[in-house]
């Protein structure tokens, strides 16, 4: 499969389930109650904290990495969540789109370590 050629939403189909699952692994070292957990996981995957996580990242991105972002945050969605704004919505987006070229790419390595970055200094406060 030729990843480029994928649309950015189907990247970003993939790419919500593949964030969400690094946080949820990230949420299980904690060992707390699964309500618990399943609350900490709604608040991290959430559009906001999506489009902070990528702030977090910009700089350490590639120039593909940057333009695969664009390619996700700029295209076209039906609609915004309520507890969203358009800017954050498609931050997100893009972050997704991001995570799911990455891993489709067999790129799970660079997807950890962005990640790694989002984690420690957002959710850890480092």
């Amino acid at each position: 499969m030729d990843v480029n050629l994928l649309s950015p939403g189907a990247l970003a189909f993939v790419g919500d389930a593949y964030y969400g699952l690094l946080v949820r692994e990230r949420l299980a070292e904690i060992n707390r109650p699964s309500g618990e957990l399943h609350s900490l996981s709604v608040k991290l995957v959430k559009a906001g904290a999506q489009a902070a996580a990528f702030k977090l990242i910009e700089s350490e991105l590639s120039d593909k990495e940057l333009s695969v972002y664009k390619r996700g945050r700029n295209a076209h969605v039906n609609s915004i969540p309520k507890n969203a704004s358009v800017g954050e919505y498609h931050s997100a987006t893009g972050l997704e789109t991001l995570f799911g070229y990455l891993h489709l790419s067999g790129r799970d390595e660079r997807a950890e370590e962005l990640f790694k970055i989002i984690w420690e200094k957002s959710v850890k406060g480092e």
